[in-house]
């Protein structure tokens, strides 16, 4: 596991962007600990919702950068000095990626709709008061509002229309966002998922979950869409079926 990418070097900060911590790390460290599937998968678009400091998507290319996967990266922030901060930690490393000043993907459905083979997210997943979800300065980093939901809500449609059949999301969350829920809800969208790291720290336990779409769950999906169409009135069968077939735990992706 290569030092230079399990720990780079930060170059710039700003005090209104997020500074890596151990969310960023845990990101980071699941996907090093995925990188064997990572560097076969050969992602050509690759996309970080959020990038703060650039630490993620700077690691990010150079985990695949070792494998030559000729991959093509994105970063969006709605916070123009996070953008410079990731610019200067990118070119710190060599590396490079298009940077857009957005909200989490604003403007770019059209372009990038089912092309992204790999999507990183660490969103604003703590639970606030939800008038602090998207104001302006550092705080937008980690509000989440009501249960640390709101933004994470927000991104999970957007994942699913930029993803790719074989497209992959690896996206932070913490136990107050109900992570098995949110696998639930996007078995839903015939997406099939296991958690690729849990970390605990002295203020919170983490888990990244990595999301992909899944034929089985596809097939699933659309037979429960039916089924409540016909009024069947299988609703609640519908949902233990779904547990019963959930691999939230497998590791064989």
């Amino acid at each position: 596991m290569p030092h230079k990418i399990a720990q780079i070097r930060l170059v710039s900060s700003h005090p209104e962007v997020y500074e890596p911590c151990d969310d960023s790390f845990a990101l980071v460290d699941a996907l090093l600990a995925d990188r064997k599937n990572l560097l076969g998968h050969r992602p050509h678009v690759c996309l970080e919702i959020g990038s703060g400091s650039g630490y993620v998507i700077t690691s990010l290319a150079l985990l695949l950068g070792e494998g030559e996967c000729d991959s093509y990266f994105v970063a969006t922030d709605i916070n123009p000095h996070a953008l410079k901060v990731t610019t200067e930690t990118l070119n710190a490393h060599g590396v490079h990626a298009e940077l857009i000043n957005t909200n989490i993907a604003s403007g770019l459905e059209a372009r990038l709709a089912g092309l992204v083979d790999v999507m990183v997210v660490n969103p604003p997943y703590v639970p606030t008061p939800e008038e602090e979800v998207g104001c302006e300065g550092i705080t937008s980093a980690w509000a989440g509002g009501e249960n640390g939901r709101t933004v994470i809500d927000k991104i999970l449609p957007v994942a699913d229309k930029l993803l790719s059949d074989k497209g992959w999301l690896y996206m932070v969350t913490l136990t107050a966002n109900d992570p098995s829920g949110l696998c639930i809800e996007m078995k839903k969208k015939g997406y099939e998922s296991r958690i690729v790291l849990q970390r605990s720290t002295e203020e919170e336990s983490l888990h990244i979950i990595k999301f992909w779409r899944d034929p089985e769950a596809l097939l699933e999906a659309n037979e429960a869409k039916m089924s409540n169409k016909g009024g069947s009135g299988n609703g609640i069968g519908s949902l233990l079926s779904q547990l019963s077939h959930m691999s939230f735990w497998r590791n064989d992706k």
